[in-house]
């Protein structure tokens, strides 16, 4: 009997962010924390792009010429601004649901961007590449984080960048991110994260540099309540980022 080929997908996870597909563009929705913490992930995301390849931040298109990669894109709440800068994007999501709704509002908003139902490693298998490859919020709902993260490697042009963003598995990150957020708060519906499934920082950067990669900076969020905001922390115990770079050939 062959052996049975691995997968990135966890269907549970899929079905649960599918029911949910509806909500991805409501601010004030189940996907509100996403909204609020869009600002400090695109704040990030644009000056390290900017430092990595040369680029004015200021500029009105500083992306033009790269590819990106938003892998697990659900509603598009990343891509839109990506291709807004210039960048060629392509949004895949294991959720065909997801797709549909980041189809819809791409067109209604005249943003041009390339959107997948599709996986990691179809993706990589099919020798898509990328210079730019943002998978945020993804690793603590795969199935197999070790080959969720050597696909995407996989599609990292040399010289090219791979962000993660991701939640520590910490008792702090338990009280704050599961406890707080989805059972006191209900920032988050029940359910949305599997405390066993959360990643941390030392097991993603094992994974990481198994696949040839190199962190070359990482960064704690954090929640700061009177401001109503997110922002970039030394904390890395509940939110992190992490920035990794394939060598140029």
């Amino acid at each position: 009997m062959p052996e049975p080929r691995r997968s990135t997908i966890d269907a549970g996870e899929v079905e649960r962010f599918s029911a949910l597909a509806a909500e991805w563009w409501n601010p004030n929705g189940k996907f509100r924390p996403l909204h609020k913490f869009n600002p400090v992930r695109l704040a990030y995301i644009r000056d390290q792009v900017a430092a990595r390849f040369g680029r004015d931040p200021r500029a009105a298109r500083p992306f033009e010429g790269l590819r990106f990669l938003d892998i697990g894109c659900g509603g598009g709440l990343l891509c839109e601004p990506m291709a807004r800068l210039g960048a060629e994007v392509v949004g895949a999501d294991a959720s065909a649901t997801n797709i549909e709704v980041a189809k819809l509002h791409a067109a209604e908003a005249g943003v041009s961007i390339d959107y997948r139902a599709t996986t990691a490693e179809a993706l990589a298998d099919a020798g898509e590449t990328f210079d730019v490859i943002l998978n945020m919020e993804v690793v603590e709902h795969v199935a197999d984080v070790n080959l969720f993260v050597a696909k995407c490697s996989e599609m990292v042009r040399p010289g090219g960048i791979m962000f993660v963003a991701t939640i520590n598995r910490t008792l702090k990150a338990l009280g704050l991110a599961i406890i707080g957020a989805e059972y006191v708060l209900r920032w988050l519906p029940r359910g949305t994260h599997q405390f066993g499934k959360l990643v941390r920082p030392e097991e993603l950067g094992k994974a990481l540099v198994a696949a040839g990669l190199t962190i070359i900076d990482r960064t704690g969020v954090i929640y700061h309540p009177l401001a109503d905001r997110w922002q970039k922390s030394k904390d890395m115990d509940v939110n992190y980022m992490v920035l990794a770079e394939k060598a140029s050939v």
